[in-house]
């Protein structure tokens, strides 16, 4: 079984535990997932199933959207609402505008301490590790971008946002970035991830919908369409002959789509074979094939 879903990740469980859901449900061993999600956060969590892992490498580097929460008043030891509070509560009441304003100063190309509560390795060791442990946590500010952040409302001590961000940005120091230029100290209350790449929170499914439609039968009808992964890659149906050469890993002739370095090769409709990389003209190499010889 090749595929790919996007599971609605409940609060409280890590990406982990939703992969090894996933397994039991499918009675697949080969699953993974497109972007780790913290604990307390919800929403998208595209799963790779079968050979689709290896889709994991065109997805390292994708974009998320989220939708959340601040809280300001107090920092806490995880930058979010799982972590103990490491200062006394301050009475907090946000101005709209204030707010906004300290959040354009979080746009662009930044630099941006993860948090100690964290999978970042230290010497080979995850942070968090280190931190759980009561131990010094020493991380190097990173380069992320933050495409859109935008205060929506603000209310007593919390305000609502969204974002867009790049890969690797962790909105938890966002928000205890913001609660020290306060002078206040913040954290993340609530996250829900909206989007990753082209798969969104609309398309998603609950673990109990998975479970659900494995015992109708109807388990391929909540996989993404393959020919909607990579929406930027082109896709060319091959013919009979080349679909024999391309299960065995041979450069073929495709048809003339684009100039595109590379494209999504099918057996049909729905069957995505493999990933084949320009050669010249009209030849192509199939460097990630999906399905071998006599399958």
């Amino acid at each position: 079984m090749n595929g790919v879903l996007i599971i609605d990740k409940p609060q409280g469980l890590t990406s982990h535990d939703v992969v090894n859901r996933v397994r039991r449900i499918l009675g697949q061993r080969s699953v993974g997932h497109l972007g780790t999600l913290d604990p307390s956060a919800t929403g998208v969590l595209p799963i790779v199933v079968g050979n689709f892992t290896r889709l994991a490498q065109f997805y390292m580097h994708a974009e998320k959207r989220y939708e959340g929460t601040l809280r300001f008043g107090f920092p806490t030891t995880t930058y979010d609402a799982d972590g103990d509070a490491t200062a006394p509560p301050q009475s907090v009441i946000l101005e709209l505008e204030e707010i906004r304003m300290l959040a354009a100063g979080f746009h662009g190309v930044l630099e941006q301490t993860p948090p100690p509560f964290s999978a970042k390795k230290i010497a080979g060791v995850p942070a968090y590790k280190m931190a759980r442990k009561n131990q010094e946590v020493m991380l190097k500010p990173v380069q992320v971008e933050i495409k859109e952040f935008e205060v929506l409302d603000a209310a007593g001590d919390q305000a609502t946002f969204r974002a867009q961000v790049g890969s690797g940005t962790y909105m938890r120091s966002i928000a205890h970035e913001m609660g020290k230029k306060l002078g206040c100290g913040a954290h993340l209350a609530e996250l829900c991830r909206t989007a990753v790449a082209e798969f969104v929170i609309g398309d998603a499914h609950t673990l109990e919908e998975l479970e659900s439609a494995v015992r109708q039968g109807t388990v391929e009808q909540i996989f993404v369409h393959p020919r909607k992964l990579l929406p930027l890659m082109p896709c060319v149906t091959a013919t009979e002959e080349n679909v024999s050469l391309i299960r065995t890993g041979r450069a073929v002739n495709l048809p003339e789509m684009s100039r595109a370095p590379r494209v999504k090769v099918f057996c049909g409709q729905r069957e995505l074979i493999a990933i084949a990389s320009r050669i010249a003209g009209t030849l192509f190499h199939p460097g990630i094939v999906f399905v071998g010889p006599g399958t």
